[in-house]
């Protein structure tokens, strides 16, 4: 595994994928932090300004957006899929598209998984498959049924060797590979690419030092240590957000589960109120990501009512939220800490509701990592039974 920048040079580029193409081995475990996942968030802030900049100058990403384009006029089909993270990642593009199309009412950019995509294939329209390495058997398999049906298929990867780089019509490569399993770039870069991608389509213009700031002015180590400390003690954790927020929501538990190895769960806000407390214990935490637009009227009532709900329960609750609800929500009710996530008037909309909570989430999973005493970056496959299960 090559070489990574050091303490104080976060602002190097990461190594690239290997060249011919191979999967990547298993990192070499470390008993104690720094990890690999460390290194790896730290280095975000810097890394999403550098891919903006590549990316929006590459003709790769030029081409995809007219092909997406032009599905959306002719109200054909787009689809995002993916699996693990980079089925978050796609759920994130799917929604950083339908932004920035604006199409009509039931014909927003939708997010599958991999294996129903494989199984009902696109005749037109376009397919647009996430993967970090493009090695992903069910990924890959649904690029080539769309492909042999007549559709159009993307890949948006680290680069342009592997096998499902062979499957796309479009690559768009982000040139810099996650070094850890317990991928945070791996999320992070695809979600760069789609908010380049939609601003493409838009005609919008990007910042790029402004979502290198976002991403930096949320990178506070403190903040994640002390909802991973409320946290800690707990048996399971329910991760809950709306809209744009269940993506985080989706990746967050993910973190936790594979990194920390603490059984964690994403489920819809207004769903974790229709039954999901029902387990529910002091030994339960609670996680809720707001940072998309929760406003007046019933959203915001059914989130004021959960968060009632998780303190009748005696719940080990947290929450990321944006800083104009921050004021609204109060400290009693989240016991287990709170991050309020930065706004910035130059990063808005999707990108805001992604971006801004990314770096705590994963700062929250690293941190319980530690308190746990555990690896995050081998997502426990130093374990022979875990190798074998993955195997």
């Amino acid at each position: 595994m090559a070489a990574l920048p050091h303490d104080g040079a976060v602002n190097e580029p990461l190594p690239g994928p290997p060249d011919p193409w191979a999967p990547s081995e298993m990192p070499p475990f470390r008993s104690r932090p720094p990890y690999l996942m460390t290194e790896m968030i730290a280095a975000e802030p810097a890394l999403a300004q550098r891919l903006v900049r590549r990316l929006e100058t590459n003709p790769a990403v030029a081409s995809l957006a007219d092909a997406v384009r032009r599905a959306s006029e002719a109200r054909e089909p787009i689809l995002l899929t993916g699996c693990g993270t980079s089925q978050h990642a796609a759920m994130g593009i799917a929604e950083l598209l339908t932004e920035g199309l604006a199409p009509p009412a039931g014909h927003e950019v939708r997010a599958i998984e991999a294996l129903p995509a494989l199984r009902r294939p696109l005749r037109r329209g376009v397919l647009i498959g996430v993967s970090h390495e493009g090695g992903t058997r069910a990924t890959n398999a649904a690029l080539e049924a769309t492909r042999e049906a007549g559709g159009t298929t993307a890949l948006i990867t680290v680069g342009p060797g592997s096998p499902g780089a062979a499957l796309a019509d479009h690559l768009v490569t982000t040139e810099e590979q996650d070094q850890s399993w317990c991928h945070t770039v791996g999320y992070l870069s695809p979600i760069v690419a789609g908010i380049v991608l939609a601003a493409r389509i838009s005609g919008t213009r990007l910042d790029a030092a402004a979502i290198n700031a976002l991403l930096d002015v949320a990178n506070e180590p403190r903040d994640g240590a002390n909802v991973a400390a409320g946290l800690a003690e707990t048996d399971r954790v329910i991760v809950t957000g709306a809209g744009v927020d269940h993506v985080s929501a989706r990746e967050m538990a993910l973190k936790i589960t594979e990194g920390a190895r603490l059984a964690a769960t994403s489920i819809e806000l207004e769903t974790v109120l229709h039954g999901h407390l029902a387990a529910a214990t002091r030994w339960t935490g609670l996680v809720v990501i707001a940072t998309d637009g929760i406003g007046d009227g019933l959203p915001a009532e059914r989130l004021r009512r959960l968060f009632d709900a998780a303190h009748a329960l005696s719940m080990p609750t947290a929450a990321l939220l944006d800083e104009r609800l921050a004021g609204d929500i109060h400290p009693s009710l989240t016991p287990a800490g709170r991050i309020t996530l930065p706004r910035t008037g130059r990063v808005q909309g999707v990108p805001a509701s992604l971006l801004a909570p990314v770096i705590p989430f994963q700062l929250v999973a690293e941190r319980l990592a530690r308190a746990r005493g555990v690896d995050p970056d081998t997502i426990g496959r130093e374990n022979e039974a875990q190798a074998a299960a993955h195997a």
